[in-house]
């Protein structure tokens, strides 16, 4: 690829002509040339809104439609800010969010959702509704024009999850949604005759970078699902044609727990590309359905990324380069192969453009003029390297901090575990223990003689890894993007509603004979 820095701008103008791809949602279908007139209508009627002395952040809570996706056509072709807003966030926190963002306005197609929650002086439109159409209307003749963006135009702001702590705004630039759109479809060699499935949420980093821009830049088709479902996946793929699609966190899992048919890989499903996949179902998928599963490591902020090499073992993010490292928390040395530590990028930034209106939280991550990332992780004899979970996860176990991923990892070999979280709960004398939350397989039971067996036969599983507690849940709390939040379980600890096993530690040879 060149070196140019493409825009979100530059990728949508060349389909202002298209009119035999665009946009399925449901039965219906808008050609993109269609999509890009009903953009200019929405930014001509958000801009009119507006006050221009204000930044142009337009706050949107929706779901996976036609109209979210003309939102991010009109930012593009006008300049305007979409301000993703997570829909599980409520009440206080959520008017943090749009005062954060300092959004004029916010865009929902479920206001009663939203009760008082909007900070005073803050419209919200209900873009289901009459005044709301009539309003479009007023706006019907508004033409198609391209604003001259430049790639580090602000395009959007996107918060973090918030599982360790407050979400965070991230800057989103032009060139931050366009290089991966366009570095992803030529790296899939995709193209019009592609169509891009959608089920993850759009106010989230992935769906924007690894879906919506990638089908703008290769200028296919997009189908839409409002929300994410595993038992209409494959029916989605087959009845759109859908050749690619992305992912985050447990949607391979959840579409690997339906039951198997038959005819699961005669589908056109080319490519699945995202992050955050279990290890173990990456070959599983792409066996079963017979598709190319891509799984990448980075994060909304982007100061660090990880790709999987041909030879990469199987369990690892991928090689070290030179922007990514790993080392102590403590003293900043790198670590030696084996040891956890945080993952940064020393040579600076990457793609990390800031955090809106929040320059403390800016400036700690960046300390030192290096991207600390909050991930822990360890790296092999090889160089590559393995996650170990997030820098909140870390546990004190008799003296040694322990990160969470290996031992989920471990957990997940287990044939009845579905799902699996690790965390840390108070030892009564000093630090932590270990708990693991676990959802089992359909018709699957848990017998602690013989999960106490399976972890002693597992080599690697160290003994201050060993969960002291276990608890058999339906669910585990997550995000909309599937991200567990440990912090809740955590505060449970054995205060649950949910059964709780203490598992007792033995030696190998004794656990292995039971």
């Amino acid at each position: 690829m060149s070196d140019h820095r493409p825009t979100v701008t530059e990728l949508l103008e060349p389909l202002a002509g298209v009119t035999d791809r665009g946009v399925h949602e449901g039965d219906r279908f808008v050609s993109w040339r269609d999509h890009l007139v009903a953009g200019a209508r929405v930014a001509a009627a958000l801009t009119a809104r507006m006050d221009p002395a204000r930044p142009m952040h337009v706050g949107v809570m929706l779901g996976n439609t036609t109209f979210f996706s003309s939102v991010l056509v009109a930012a593009g072709l006008s300049g305007l800010v979409t301000v993703g807003l997570n829909p599980t966030r409520r009440g206080a926190a959520f008017a943090r969010d749009v005062a954060r963002a300092d959004c004029q306005l916010v865009l929902t197609d479920d206001p009663t959702a939203l009760g008082e929650a909007i900070p005073d002086g803050v419209p919200v439109v209900d873009v289901d509704s009459d005044s709301w159409a009539t309003e479009l209307a007023v706006h019907r003749d508004a033409p198609v024009t391209f604003a001259a963006t430049r790639p580090d135009d602000l395009y959007m702001l996107i918060f973090t999850s918030g599982t360790s702590g407050e979400p965070k705004a991230v800057r989103v630039t032009h060139d931050k949604v366009a290089f991966p759109g366009t570095m992803l479809a030529q790296r899939f060699g995709l193209g019009p005759d592609d169509t891009f499935y959608l089920a993850m949420p759009l106010f989230h980093s992935n769906a924007i970078m690894a879906g919506w821009a990638v089908a703008v830049a290769a200028g296919g088709s997009i189908a839409l699902r409002r929300k994410f479902s595993a038992s209409h996946f494959i029916p989605d793929v087959r009845r759109y044609g859908a050749t690619y699609a992305n992912y985050v966190g447990k949607p391979l899992s959840y579409v690997l727990a339906t039951p198997p048919r038959d005819d699961d890989a005669d589908n056109p499903l080319r490519f699945m590309y995202g992050n955050e996949g279990a290890p173990r179902d990456l070959p599983r998928f792409a066996a079963r359905f017979g598709t190319y599963v891509v799984d990448g490591f980075g994060s909304t902020e982007g100061g660090i990324a990880v790709a999987r090499t041909p030879d990469t073992p199987d369990g690892s993010l991928g090689p070290l380069t030179d922007e990514v490292a790993v080392v102590d928390v403590e003293t900043g040395e790198p670590c030696p192969p084996g040891k956890v530590g945080e993952l940064v990028n020393p040579k600076g930034p990457g793609w990390f453009r800031g955090y809106y209106g929040d320059e403390s939280a800016e400036a700690e991550r960046m300390r030192g003029g290096v991207y600390h990332s909050g991930d822990l992780a360890y790296r092999d004899d090889a160089g590559y390297v393995y996650f170990a979970g997030r820098l909140g996860d870390w546990m004190r176990v008799d003296g040694e901090n322990l990160g969470t991923a290996p031992i989920e990892r471990i957990l997940l070999r287990h044939d009845g575990v579905l799902e699996a979280a690790v965390y840390p709960i108070p030892d009564p004398a000093v630090g932590d223990r270990v708990m693991a939350a676990l959802v089992l397989t359909d018709g699957a039971t848990f017998d602690p003689r013989e999960f106490t067996a399976f972890l002693a036969e597992q080599p690697d599983l160290g003994p201050k890894q060993w969960p002291s507690f276990v608890r058999i849940g339906t669910t585990l709390p997550r995000t909309e993007t599937f991200k567990v939040v440990k912090r809740v379980l955590s505060a449970e600890a054995l205060d649950c509603t949910d059964p709780v096993h203490a598992i007792r530690s033995e030696p190998r040879s004794t656990a292995a004979s039971t």
